[in-house]
């Protein structure tokens, strides 16, 4: 028999140090043990401390839970790449340059995520992030 679920959400915590209180206001009135959300997510994302690992939690009729695990976000790793953050003012101001093997590498590491298994497909959507960013990308 299948379990019903009743909550599917998706949340953005820091690798392997999930702060309890994001996982508390965004999973308390599910019912699920929060404690044990939190034990799982830090002890799957530790070896990608420093990161923002997205996690979809899908909670049960009878309050057990599953993660599933993302990769992090575009803008995250774009800004990892450069070493800052995108521009104040896109459009206007560059905030830097991400180079044709920056953004191949970025497009292989978030392909599992991405509506396409062409990596010249994912290299123009993670170029038209960094645009939105202010990030010129070369391709």
């Amino acid at each position: 028999m299948q379990k019903q679920h009743r909550f599917q959400l998706t949340l953005n915590l820091a690798a392997g140090e999930a702060s309890m209180a994001d996982v508390g206001k965004t999973l308390g009135q599910t019912g699920v043990n929060l404690i044990e959300v939190k034990r799982a997510y830090d002890t799957a994302t530790t070896h990608q401390r420093g990161e923002i690992v997205p996690v979809v939690v899908t909670v049960f009729e009878d309050r057990s839970f599953e993660l599933t695990y993302k990769t992090p976000p575009t803008s995250f790793l774009i800004r990892q790449a450069l070493g800052r953050s995108g521009s104040s003012r896109p459009g206007h101001e560059n905030a830097g340059i991400l180079t044709r093997d920056q953004v191949r590498g970025i497009a292989e590491r978030k392909l599992p995520d991405l509506n396409t298994s062409d990596i010249e497909g994912a290299m123009r959507t993670i170029a038209g992030t960094a645009r939105s960013m202010g990030v010129k990308a070369e391709l």
